[in-house]
């Protein structure tokens, strides 16, 4: 084989590769929920601690990525936020969202971020849910807390949406930990994305 030959092959096995690592990376898409103001044990923030998990995951796996926000923003105070967080829990309501879902057509696997708030995932996340179209798609829950893990947020959201393939087996990282220990968030993401099997 000459040498024009060689150097013709290897790019297109080159762009092959390319493509191949592009289709891999848009066949997921974390989408998390995180509330900034005053957290509990760090006091007041302008990144949420659940955020910060989300980038890494997106950082180590190339997935795509987007916030969900609520419409009406919750209490900076951290007292008045959990308030309204278990009325909306109690009155199992739905609170609005910001903006359009994004089409998840192009994606098969949703790494689903949140804080767990009263041992569940906050209602606006259940506003998106239900409004996105997750049928079949597997769902790879995270979220961040002070001492509860991600308590029973994952069967609760496996039993309100039969359809999705819901990972019971999630991540769940100290939101002072999130906040304050980036070399600990790269490491338990790392150990996470390996035992699922997802690493870039």
């Amino acid at each position: 084989m000459n040498k024009l030959a060689t150097l013709i092959l290897g790019g297109i096995l080159m762009f092959g590769v390319t493509m191949s690592n592009a289709a891999e990376t848009a066949q997921s898409i974390v989408i998390y929920f995180s509330h900034t103001g005053e957290n509990y044990s760090v006091g007041v923030i302008q990144e949420g601690n659940t955020a910060k998990v989300a980038k890494e995951i997106a950082r180590q796996t190339g997935a795509a990525i987007w916030e969900l926000k609520e419409a009406e923003p919750y209490p900076v105070k951290y007292n008045d936020c959990i308030d309204r967080a278990k009325k909306e829990l109690q009155s199992k309501a739905r609170p609005a969202f910001q903006g359009e879902a994004p089409d998840l057509a192009d994606y098969d696997t949703i790494y689903l971020g949140y804080p767990n708030w009263w041992g569940d995932a906050p209602m606006v996340v259940y506003t998106f849910l239900e409004k996105a179209k997750i049928d079949s798609k597997t769902i790879l829950p995270f979220c961040t807390h002070e001492g509860s893990g991600l308590g029973s947020t994952a069967r609760n959201l496996a039993r309100a949406f039969p359809k999705a393939k819901f990972n019971q087996d999630g991540l769940a990282i100290y939101g002072h930990v999130a906040q304050k220990d980036a070399d600990a968030v790269k490491s338990a993401v790392e150990g996470w994305l390996k035992k699922l099997g997802k690493r870039k």
